[in-house]
């Protein structure tokens, strides 16, 4: 950009933009007028790049191009892209499809208005990820596959509750061979599932731990309001 196009810029179009973008542009989120200015200066400094390099700086007055990127603006065009299907963009959000919402925005409170509840509190679970569940079982089924009759039976009566001495009576083999099966299987599950398996099942996930730090603080902030 040349020294004639920069003065151009602040001189002329940049005053332009402060004084129409509060006035007719919507914010979208976040935004905030002072950030819609700096994001069309962006936009008008390339506009006025190219009009230079095409030889019509002479012939394209400065209304016009704060004209046109004020229309860019609007239309939900900003200087980092103009995508209608990120979700994320100023376009999508302005064509209404999608919304964006904070995760601390409150949605909802108690009668007496000392306990309230936010968006991250409505849409949580206590329970595990699904993916994580699938995972896991597919894990569990190629293990299991891996085991002949005696251990599979094993397994089964340890899940349901059952212990080594009647896994030994519905197997018809002595309880000192069923017990030699149960090391037999803490052999193979190390070997399957990894050295770190007994940590990793003991440990709480991190959404877990952030979740209920979050609960916590919530309720500190309701105690001392009492």
């Amino acid at each position: 950009m040349s020294p004639q196009a920069g003065w151009i810029l602040k001189d002329e179009i940049y005053p332009r933009l402060c004084a129409a973008i509060p006035r007719s542009v919507l914010c979208v989120g976040q935004e905030d007028p002072q950030e819609l200015i700096q994001d069309a200066t962006v936009m008008a400094a390339k506009l006025i790049d190219r009009v230079e390099k095409q030889g019509k700086l002479g012939k394209v007055t400065a209304s016009n191009i704060a004209y046109y990127t004020i229309q860019h603006a609007k239309c939900g065009r900003r200087a980092n892209g103009s995508s209608r299907s990120d979700v994320y963009a100023s376009g999508t959000q302005l064509d209404g499809n999608t919304e964006l919402h904070s995760l601390n925005e409150v949605v909802s409170q108690s009668e007496n208005g000392y306990e309230i509840f936010e968006l991250q509190d409505v849409i949580s679970l206590d329970h595990e990820d699904p993916g994580t569940k699938a995972t896991r079982n597919l894990d569990w089924q190629t293990f299991m596959a891996s085991l002949n009759k005696l251990e599979t039976l094993l397994v089964d009566c340890l899940v349901n509750g059952q212990g080594i001495r009647e896994a030994a009576e519905i197997a018809h083999v002595s309880y000192w061979t069923m017990r030699d099966y149960r090391e037999k299987i803490g052999v193979k599950l190390l070997e399957f599932m990894g050295a770190d398996i007994l940590k990793d099942i003991t440990q709480l996930p991190y959404w877990r731990i952030g979740l209920d730090c979050e609960r916590e603080a919530m309720a500190c902030r309701s105690d001392r309001r009492h």
